[in-house]
């Protein structure tokens, strides 16, 4: 029951990450029947193109063989390996054109339908796989039922579409029969080029339909639960609790380090209650005020307290304040505009230590 039901829970369609590790797993949408109909077209093609040149050659050296027969010395093993050789040596280059076509068949086939990936996971070895109930459960369960029905459907279908070709071909058959040997070669070509084409026709439908099919229960079988998808975007983006106590403590740390920056400041700004501007310029280094610290209400107290501690000359000055507190952020250069009155607050700085050490 729990699996129906997280089954009819899987309403969402897959998301893209959810695709790519279906497809770095292995799990391709691919119809069994597409390598299939490539096969029986390529081995079509050549018969069409080759078949007759494949049987004069074949027959020219059958008829050789045979009338040497009497000529032929077989009186020891190395004999025999000679003429062995020489027969499948034939053999193997009547053949080879015919297995080079259906091996770039099998490959495009392969291609045509997925990108080419290495998954070793695919072909490593798993216990599982060992498992006698497992694999009565794959051969006899839902999907080895689906297919037994497509390869019982398949076999009915072209086995109508051979019979209805070969419904007219035994008197053909029989007439070949009477004619010489080379000839009714080409009439068991003839027919098997048509019986090829019918069932070439034949399976081109059946691949189109597994093609789709397998396309449609790929996706179906990767479709996602709302959960899923919720857990999928926040193991993407983080949690939101994690990423609020991250932030927290960035805040917390940047805050430190700004408060351990304001005994280096040369004055405080400040709005008496509300706001603090700790500035820092020194006229080797800084090409204008840099502030250094800032903040509002108990960071502002904070920071006008340590001011004090390390005895750093504190302003109020509330327009001032409010302008600085709204146009830079921490370790940025004043703005142009902030110079001149600054500038009258840096000099009332130095006086003061002038005085002082006069």
């Amino acid at each position: 029951m729990s699996e129906t039901e997280d089954k009819d829970s899987k309403t969402e369609e897959p998301t893209e990450k959810k695709i790519k590790d279906a497809l770095k797993k292995g799990q391709t949408a691919s119809s069994r029947e597409v390598p299939l109909l490539v096969s029986i077209a390529a081995f079509t093609i050549y018969l069409i193109f080759s078949g007759k040149s494949f049987i004069d050659t074949a027959f020219v050296f059958l008829r050789n063989i045979f009338e040497q027969v009497g000529t032929l010395d077989i009186h020891n093993t190395l004999d025999a390996n000679n003429l062995f050789t020489a027969v499948a040596s034939q053999f193997v280059l009547l053949i080879t054109p015919l297995c080079v076509l259906l091996m770039a068949g099998g490959i495009l086939s392969a291609v045509a339908q997925n990108e080419p990936r290495m998954v070793l996971n695919r072909i490593a070895p798993k216990a599982s796989k060992l498992s006698l109930i497992k694999g009565w459960g794959r051969v006899f369960g839902k999907q080895g039922m689906v297919e037994f029905a497509k390869s019982v459907s398949k076999l009915l279908f072209c086995g109508t579409v051979v019979f209805v070709t070969l419904y007219s071909s035994p008197q053909q058959l029989l007439n070949g029969m009477f004619q010489e040997p080379g000839s009714y070669g080409d009439v068991v070509t003839n027919l098997m080029e048509k019986l090829l084409i019918s069932v070439c026709i034949a399976m081109t439908l059946i691949a189109a339909a597994d093609y789709l099919w397998s396309r449609y229960s790929w996706r179906e079988n990767l479709k996602m639960s709302r959960k899923e998808i919720t857990d999928e975007h926040k193991q993407a983006e983080g949690d939101p609790l994690l990423k609020a106590r991250m932030r927290s403590i960035a805040r917390d740390r940047s805050r430190q380090r700004m408060m351990e920056a304001v005994p280096s400041s040369t004055l405080i700004i400040a709005n008496p209650t509300h706001i603090s501007i700790a500035l820092r310029f020194d006229s080797e280094s800084d090409e204008a005020p840099v502030v250094v610290a800032k903040g509002q209400d108990l960071i502002a107290l904070r920071i006008r307290e340590i001011a004090s501690q390390h005895e750093i000359p504190i302003f109020v000055k509330v327009e001032l304040a409010r302008a600085l507190n709204k146009a830079v952020q921490v370790d940025q250069i004043i703005p142009p505009e902030f110079y001149a009155a600054v500038a009258e607050l840096i000099n009332t700085v130095y006086k003061r230590t002038s005085t002082v050490t006069g």
